[in-house]
C-alpha cells in the first residue's frame, strides 16, 4: 500500500535497466499452458487477493494460465511491464499520469480496475480535530513530497476554507501508521483498505475524511491492472483467458471474504491474520462496488482526473481522452 516508496526511482529507469527483456513470446508452460507473469507494486495484500484466489481456486487452471506473480523492481511495475519483463503489472491512474504525457507513452495500458472507487483519504487522531480538510490548517501532515499528492491536498484544503500556506509539511515515508500519528504526525494520506484498518485493529480512534466525498474528481482508480501493449496486440486471446480467470478470482473474493483472506494469508504466512480479515471484509464491498462487473472503467472518471492534472499544469502533455485504458480485455 506504500506505494510512493516505490516511486523514489523515475518510471522509467526499469526500462533501461531491463533492456534485454521480451513480451509476448508465446512460451508454454505446464502441459498446454500459457505462461504469464504478473508484477505487483508492492508486497502481498489485500488489494491483490483476487489474484491469488484465482490460483487457489484453479480458475487459472481452466484457463490454460500458469501465473507468475513476481515482485517489483525498485522503480516500480510500469517500466518493467512495458520493455516485456511481465504481462500484467500493478499500477495506479494517478502515479503512472507522468509517463503518459509524453510524446512517446508508456506502452502500456490499463486493463481493469482493481477496486472500483478511490478509498484513499485523510486519516488523523481523533484527538486532532482534524475533522474537515480545512482544518488540516495550523497541524503536520506527512508528505511524499509529490507534485499531484500535494496539488490534491492543496484544493482540498482550500476548497474547505483552511490555509496550506499553514500546513506542516513533514517529507516523510510513513511504514507504521500507529506509531506515526502518536508522533509528531498529525495527518496521514492512506488507503483506508490497510493503513485505516491497521488503526481500528489496534485501537487508535481517528477521524477520516474520504477525498472523493468532496471532489468527485478525485475519484481516479486505484489500483489498476496494466498490460503490455505488445502482449495485447500479439496475444489478445491469452490476455483475455488470463483477465477472465483473475476477475473471477475478484468476484469469488468480494462473495466470500473470510476464504479469501485465508488464501491470502496462505500465500502471504508473514501477515497478521486480525488484519488481513479486517481488510477483507472492507475490500470485499469495494472491488466491485455499484459497477457492473469487476475491473470496467468508467471514461468519464478517468477523463475527469486527467482532465484536471492538464488544467492544473501538473503533467507536461494532455492526455487525450480515453486514453490509456481499454475494457475490451474484459469478459464480455
Amino acid at each position: 500500500m506504500k506505494r510512493y516508496m516505490k516511486r523514489l526511482l523515475p518510471v522509467l529507469l526499469a526500462v533501461f535497466m531491463l533492456a534485454g527483456c521480451s513480451s509476448g513470446d508465446g512460451k508454454k508452460a505446464d502441459g498446454d499452458k500459457q505462461k504469464v507473469r504478473l508484477v505487483l507494486d508492492w508486497t502481498p495484500n489485500t488489494n491483490h487477493t483476487g489474484i491469488y484466489v484465482a490460483k487457489e481456486k484453479g480458475f487459472l487452471d481452466e484457463a490454460g494460465i500458469d501465473l507468475e506473480i513476481l515482485q517489483p523492481p525498485e522503480g516500480g511495475a510500469e517500466g518493467l511491464v512495458a520493455n516485456g519483463g511481465g504481462e500484467f503489472g500493478v499500477s495506479f491512474q494517478d502515479t503512472i499520469a507522468a509517463s503518459w504525457a509524453k510524446e512517446e507513452p508508456l506502452p502500456v495500458t490499463a486493463v481493469a480496475a482493481m477496486v472500483q472507487h478511490n478509498t484513499s483519504g485523510l486519516l488523523s487522531a481523533k484527538d486532532k480535530g482534524i475533522d474537515s480538510m480545512g482544518k488540516l490548517t495550523g497541524h503536520t501532515y506527512a508528505t511524499w513530497n509529490m507534485p499531484i499528492e500535494l496539488a490534491m491536498i492543496k484544493t482540498m484544503v482550500e476548497d474547505d476554507g483552511g490555509d496550506f500556506s499553514k500546513v506542516n509539511l513533514l517529507p516523510s515515508n510513513v511504514t507504521d501508521i500507529v506509531a506515526a500519528l502518536n508522533s509528531n504526525v498529525d495527518a496521514v494520506w492512506v488507503y483506508y483498505g490497510w493503513d485505516g484498518i491497521k488503526t481500528k485493529v489496534e485501537g487508535l480512534e481517528t477521524n477520516y475524511i474520504p477525498f472523493i466525498e468532496s471532489h468527485p474528481e478525485f475519484d481516479y482508480y486505484s489500483p489498476i491492472l496494466i498490460a503490455n501493449n505488445d502482449f495485447l496486440k500479439n496475444d489478445p486471446d491469452t490476455a483475455k483467458k488470463a483477465l477472465a480467470a483473475i476477475s473471477k478470482g475478484y468476484e469469488y473474493a468480494a462473495e466470500h471474504p473470510e476464504e479469501a483472506a485465508e488464501i491470502l494469508l496462505k500465500a502471504s504466512p508473514e501477515l497478521d491474520k486480525k488484519m488481513v480479515d479486517e481488510s477483507q471484509a472492507y475490500l470485499s464491498k469495494q472491488y466491485i462496488a455499484d459497477a457492473k462487473q469487476f475491473g470496467i472503467i468508467d471514461s468519464e472518471r478517468w477523463n475527469a482526473f486527467y482532465g484536471w492534472l492538464w488544467e492544473n499544469k501538473l503533467i507536461d502533455r494532455e492526455i487525450p481522452k480515453d486514453f490509456g485504458f481499454s475494457n475490451d480485455y474484459l469478459p464480455q
